[in-house]
C-alpha cells in the first residue's frame, strides 16, 4: 500500500508537470533573459529624497523603499536616473540651490562607498560602458528647476555636477514655468527666463523634461527646444481625463513628431481614473499646508493609510500599466515610450505586480504576452531614451563647433 501511495503521488506530480503551460514558462524565461541582457533605464527614481527623509544603506538590502542594490540586480535595472528633487516650498533662491547640491553630494557619497556596485553616469557612453562592467549607473535628473535661481551660471554649475535632465517645475509655478498642479498661471506657459533656460539646456546637452508643467508650458518648451524633449515620469491622459499632469494624445503625437519620448509613470493615480479621482492628493496637500510639513514618503504613506482606512486604496493592475504602453504605441509607435516609474516617489500607490525595482521582468513578460517583439521591448527598456539622450548630446556638440 505504501508503494502504491508513493506511486500515486509520483503520478500526480508527473501529471501536474506535464499540464504546466510551456508557453507561459517560455515567456517567463524570455522576460528574465531580456532583463539581464538589455540595459534597463528608468528615468525617475526618487531614492535621494527618500534617504534624506530616512537614511538606508542602499548598497545592501533595505526593509523600506522601492530601491536597493539586491532588488535592482534581481530586476535587471542598470541605469536609474536619481531624482534630485527640490520641494516647491523652498522657493527659487539660494536655499533651493543648496538643497539640490546636498542631494547630489549624497549620490556621490553612495557611489564612493560602493564603487563595485554603483557609478555616476553623465553620458550615454558611460551607461553603456558601465553596463558592460556590471555596474549600476546613476545618471542624475533634477526634479524642479527652482535651484537654477534665476541665474544661468547655476544651470551650468548643475551640468558640471552631472545633471542630464531638468523637470522645469514641480507642484507650484516657479520662475521658469507654470505647473500643471498650480492654478496660478503667472506666465501662461514658460517665463521669459524659462525660454532662456530651455535654449541653454540645449546648448549644454541637458534634456528638457516637461513632466509637471502646464499644457501651455509644454507647447512653449516644444516650440523653443531645438533638441528632442522628454516627459520623464508621465502617463497617458486618455485614461485619466482632466488630469493635466499626464499628457494628452495631441501632446504625445507632437512630442513624438519632435523625436521625444514619454516615460510611463507607475503611480496608480497616473494610470486609472478610479485611483486618480479619490480626492487623496487634494486632502494630502491641504494636510501638509495646514501642518507646515514638507512632502516625504513616510508622511504620505501614513496619511494614505488614515485617508483610505479599511476601504483600501484602488491599486492599478499590471494590465492597466500595459494599457498605457499600448496606447502610446497605437497612436505614435513603439519608438516613443519608455519607463519613468517614480519608484520611491509615489508612496504606497504602486500597482499590483510592480511594487519595486525587482519587478521589471513582470512588465517585460506582460509586453511579451501582448505581442511585442524582443526588439520593441528593448526600445521600451532603454533604446528610446538612449536615442533621445544621444540626440541631445549631438546637438550640444554641434552647437559648440
Amino acid at each position: 500500500m505504501k508503494f502504491l501511495s508513493l506511486f500515486g503521488a509520483a503520478l500526480v506530480s508527473i501529471v501536474l508537470v506535464s499540464c504546466s503551460d510551456p508557453v507561459e514558462e517560455n515567456r517567463e524565461q524570455t522576460a528574465a533573459d531580456l532583463a539581464l541582457e538589455t540595459i534597463i533605464i528608468d528615468t525617475h527614481v526618487d531614492v535621494p529624497y527618500r534617504l534624506k527623509d530616512k537614511w538606508d544603506d542602499i548598497s545592501q538590502a533595505t526593509e523600506g523603499g522601492d530601491f536597493d542594490y539586491p532588488r535592482a540586480v534581481a530586476g535587471g535595472l542598470n541605469a536609474p536616473f536619481m531624482s534630485i528633487y527640490t520641494p516647491a516650498s523652498l522657493g527659487d533662491g539660494p536655499e533651493a540651490t543648496a538643497s539640490a547640491d546636498n542631494l547630489i553630494d549624497m549620490v556621490e557619497g553612495i557611489v564612493a562607498n560602493a564603487p563595485d556596485k554603483f557609478a555616476l553616469a553623465t553620458s550615454v557612453a558611460d551607461v553603456r560602458t558601465q553596463f558592460k562592467a556590471g555596474l549600476i549607473s546613476f545618471p542624475l535628473g533634477m526634479e524642479n528647476g527652482s535651484p537654477i535661481a534665476g541665474d544661468l551660471e547655476n544651470l551650468r554649475h548643475f551640468y558640471e555636477r552631472g545633471i542630464r535632465y531638468i523637470t522645469l517645475t514641480h507642484s507650484l509655478s516657479n520662475h521658469i514655468s507654470d505647473s500643471s498642479y498650480d492654478s496660478n498661471r503667472q506666465w501662461q506657459g514658460l517665463s521669459p527666463f524659462g525660454e532662456e533656460v530651455v535654449a541653454e539646456m540645449n546648448r549644454l546637452g541637458i534634456m528638457v523634461d516637461v513632466s509637471h508643467v502646464s499644457d501651455d508650458a509644454f507647447w512653449d518648451a516644444l516650440a523653443i527646444s531645438k533638441a528632442p524633449i522628454i516627459a520623464s515620469h508621465s502617463s497617458a491622459r486618455h485614461f485619466t481625463p482632466g488630469f493635466e499632469r499626464n499628457l494628452s494624445d495631441e501632446m504625445i503625437i507632437a512630442l513624438a513628431e519632435a523625436g521625444g519620448v514619454i516615460m510611463i509613470n507607475f503611480g496608480s493615480p497616473f494610470l486609472t481614473e478610479e485611483a486618480n479621482s479619490t480626492g487623496f492628493y487634494e486632502a494630502f496637500s491641504a494636510y501638509l499646508k495646514e501642518n507646515e510639513l514638507e512632502l516625504s514618503p513616510s508622511i504620505e504613506v501614513a496619511f494614505r493609510a488614515e485617508f483610505f482606512g479599511d476601504s483600501g486604496f484602488p491599486y492599478a493592475t499590471l494590465d492597466q500599466v500595459l494599457d498605457h504602453f499600448d496606447h502610446v504605441a497605437e497612436i505614435v509607435g513603439i519608438d516613443y515610450v519608455g519607463i519613468g516609474s517614480d519608484f520611491d516617489g509615489v508612496g504606497d500607490s504602486l500597482p499590483v505586480g510592480l511594487k519595486d525595482v525587482s519587478d521589471y521582468p513582470n512588465l517585460i513578460k506582460g509586453l511579451l504576452e501582448r505581442g511585442y517583439s524582443r526588439e520593441d521591448i528593448q526600445k521600451v527598456l532603454s533604446g528610446n531614451i538612449l536615442r533621445v539622450w544621444s540626440a541631445v548630446e549631438d546637438y550640444a556638440v554641434a552647437t559648440a563647433e
